[in-house]
């Protein structure tokens, strides 16, 4: 079924395809039409954060910014799902196009630039949940505030989601506003996480319940920047990485008619270069924050590599867009065959 809905989409403006996916998927969650067609993923719970994740893949940010569906999205299978990225007011983004298929690529650029409605609006509609898994909600600055005002937009969004999160994840890594990955190092980075640790506390103590911190980082560092970057979230505690947002690297696409358009590459070419980054962080963590890997996942080889290489949770994303739902039950099933195999 999802073959003949991809043909139809893909005929279709990338973004106006996303609207109308979302918008049908939603319609039918309320109308209690969408869950008769969802094949059952098979239940794999695991411990990361202090969470009980039903089953370890998850839905990466981005794809539903606002919240308006992740009930409907949930119902698809997935373990955890991560709404946002959200910023303190709304914003339009980037203007179109902005959103680029690369089909043979099996690829997708972006250049969104944090289009949303806002925090506020995302809150009412979690407030709406339905959805049993757990929830994420990722947050960044608004393109108008100043880097070194970045603290302040991230405080606001935490203020405002803390009560309804799972658990929060910082987007400091997108490339598509200017200056973002800037907050990835330095004595910006320390600073920043310094800012958000002290924020956490003061909320935890506030609602008498303790949310984790996720960081999202980059793929495009190099060994030493990757080095101080783990050296600055272990140092802050923060409670995961993941790893990795989308690349401003080519490589894979040379041959694209896109190749030249701006914004973050993701899917298949970003496949290998992710699962490095992992293993790197890895080897650097021995074991002090769980990694949630995310980038390339076209396949569940893909997703048990993730985990073999450190994660302890995988997302999906255009994976999930070339393949549909069926990655979701996939992904679980070969993590689970990897991990029996580990084990024995």
């Amino acid at each position: 079924m999802y073959s003949i809905a991809q043909k139809i989409l893909f005929a279709l403006n990338p973004e106006t395809a996303h609207e109308l996916s979302l918008d049908f998927m939603g319609a039918a969650e309320r109308l209690h039409l969408l869950k008769p067609f969802v094949k059952t993923v098979p239940a794999q719970p695991v411990e990361v954060m202090g969470l009980t994740f039903p089953n370890p893949v998850g839905l990466a940010a981005g794809l539903d910014k606002n919240g308006d569906y992740f009930n409907a999205l949930g119902q698809l299978g997935f373990g955890f799902i991560e709404i946002g990225t959200i910023t303190p007011v709304s914003q339009p983004g980037n203007p179109e196009p902005r959103l680029f298929r690369l089909v043979d690529e099996q690829a997708i650029i972006n250049r969104m630039g944090f289009n949303n409605k806002g925090v506020a609006h995302l809150v009412e509609q979690v407030k709406r949940r339905r959805y049993n898994g757990v929830l994420g909600i990722n947050i960044g600055k608004n393109k108008v505030t100043p880097e070194e005002n970045a603290l302040s937009d991230y405080e606001k969004c935490m203020d405002a989601v803390y009560d309804c999160a799972d658990y929060i994840a910082v987007n400091i890594s997108s490339p598509n506003t200017p200056g973002l990955r800037n907050l990835q190092f330095g004595e910006l980075f320390d600073q920043l996480l310094k800012g958000i640790k002290n924020k956490q506390a003061a909320l935890a103590e506030q609602y008498g319940k303790y949310v984790p911190v996720a960081v999202k980082i980059a793929p495009d560092m190099t060994d030493e920047e990757l080095e101080s970057v783990v050296e600055t979230l272990v140092a802050n505690n923060i409670d995961a990485v993941i790893a990795t947002n989308t690349t401003v690297g080519r490589e894979g696409v040379e041959n694209s008619t896109h190749v030249d358009e701006a914004g973050g590459l993701s899917g298949a070419p970003l496949t290998e270069k992710s699962t490095l980054v992992i293993k790197k962080l890895a080897k650097l963590l021995d074991g002090k924050m769980p990694i949630i890997g995310v980038g390339g996942i076209m396949d569940g080889e893909d997703a048990a590599a993730k985990i073999a290489a450190g994660a302890s949770l995988v997302q999906l994303y255009s994976g999930f867009i070339y393949r549909g739902p069926e990655l979701i039950s996939e992904s679980v099933k070969a993590i689970k065959v990897a991990k029996s195999v580990v084990s024995d």
